[in-house]
């Protein structure tokens, strides 16, 4: 029994609680809701171009106890100057505003009349914005056949103001009902159908664009998924060096996975950077090997090396692939030139062996102009004559070190 007792005075407790604080709202918010009837703006919530003039009146009621001329007005919180306000009547002061510019914000800008103690009396929202333009550059992608991206731009004025609809549609050309993509991803202009669709088959894209001003649609697009493949980047980059070679690198990689079971012909692009750099060359001609050797590279050197993958002619496509991301870098050294920097050398061998340099750099530098980047001719000779060139010259430092010691 003390048990029930108890429950039953906790229980009247929270409901004599609850009504106080139903009063105290009601006490607190009375006021402001007689004003809001007590006053009003017209016209409320307008939508207007940029470039226009807006005539507002604000309207008290007699039982307010103020006049018209005690009234001013602020829009987005900045006081509007006492020339643009007339007084239409005891209880009505209007406002003018010319060649309004686009709204700050999409949610419009507060045009609010005030008690001339700085209480609000009235608001209304003004929209100034433009109608959008026909949407253009409707680009679409599809991840290894299993979805479709596509990004778009606004226009060439780009920005309308006010808040604007974009709405990506597609349809199979032939038959089937338009469909709305829905997923759009968190990014503007742009939207993603993840699943459902079909190969072999043409699709329509286009994009709707609507605010409250008009309306635009964006040219349509027809277009394959199979003609607008694109993939993961390639995986497995691997950089060494080719030997004791110093100015080479080996870079081999892994074919897409994701496109293991789809009959297509890869095309791959390499870029290498040294590592003080930002600058990337970028090598066109890897073809659809897997391996590629870099030369004309400098020795002692750290460079990041990338990898990226366009899959060309899924299932026997026309169209050009579209590339895919870059790897992640990869980053391997060249071997450093080795020399001797103990005492004096003789120079008489020196001088022969730059006699020697030099005329074998003339004799095979068109093989150096040809072995940059990735290449079908064999360079083996020129790989033989670089590491025998290397051991003699080690060999020549090391007999010169040992006759001083």
């Amino acid at each position: 029994m003390r048990t029930h007792d108890k429950n039953r005075v906790e229980s009247a407790r929270d409901r004599q609680m609850t009504i106080s604080v139903i009063m105290l709202l009601f006490v607190v918010l009375l006021p402001y809701a007689l004003t809001a009837h007590l006053a009003v703006i017209s016209p409320q919530d307008p939508v207007l171009r940029i470039g226009s003039s807006l005539t507002a009146v604000c309207t008290v009621s007699a039982e307010l106890e103020i006049t018209a001329r005690s009234l001013y007005w602020t829009l987005n919180g900045r006081r509007l100057a006492r020339n643009t306000y007339r007084v239409l009547s005891p209880t009505e002061s209007s406002v003018t505003l010319h060649q309004l510019n686009g709204s700050l914000q999409q949610s419009g800008d507060n045009l609010v009349c005030h008690r001339s103690n700085g209480e609000v009396l009235a608001g209304s929202c003004i929209y100034v914005g433009s109608p959008p333009e026909k949407p253009v550059n409707l680009t679409c992608w599809s991840r290894n056949t299993k979805d479709l991206s596509c990004r778009w731009s606004p226009g060439s004025q780009g920005e309308t103001f006010i808040n604007t609809k974009y709405i990506l549609k597609y349809k199979l050309k032939w038959y089937g009902k338009e469909k709305d993509c829905e997923d759009y991803t968190g990014q503007p202009y742009m939207c993603y159908v993840p699943r459902d669709l079909a190969i072999f088959t043409p699709y329509e894209v286009w994009v709707d664009a609507s605010n409250q001003l008009g309306s635009a649609t964006s040219d349509v697009v027809t277009l394959d998924i199979l003609d607008v493949v694109t993939t993961d980047p390639p995986p497995d980059v691997l950089v060494s060096r080719v030997g004791d070679l110093e100015d080479q690198l080996s870079v081999s990689w892994g074919s897409p996975p994701a496109l293991k079971d789809y009959l297509f012909q890869a095309k791959y692009q390499i870029r290498y950077r040294v590592e003080e750099s930002d600058e990337w060359k970028v090598i066109d001609d890897a073809g659809n090997q897997t391996s590629c050797r870099l030369a004309g590279l400098r020795a002692g050197t750290v460079y990041f090396v990338q990898v990226r993958c366009n899959p060309v002619g899924i299932y026997g496509s026309k169209k050009a692939g579209i590339w895919s991301d870059w790897s992640h870098s990869t980053a391997a050294s060249t071997p450093g030139i080795e020399r001797s920097h103990s005492g004096s050398c003789d120079s008489k061998p020196s001088e022969h062996n730059s006699t020697l340099r030099k005329e074998l750099k003339q004799f095979f530098g068109w093989m150096r102009k040809h072995s940059y980047g990735c290449t079908d001719v064999s360079i083996k000779l020129y790989d033989q004559w670089r590491v025998w060139l290397q051991k003699a010259q080690k060999t020549h430092d090391q007999v010169l070190q040992s006759g001083k010691s």
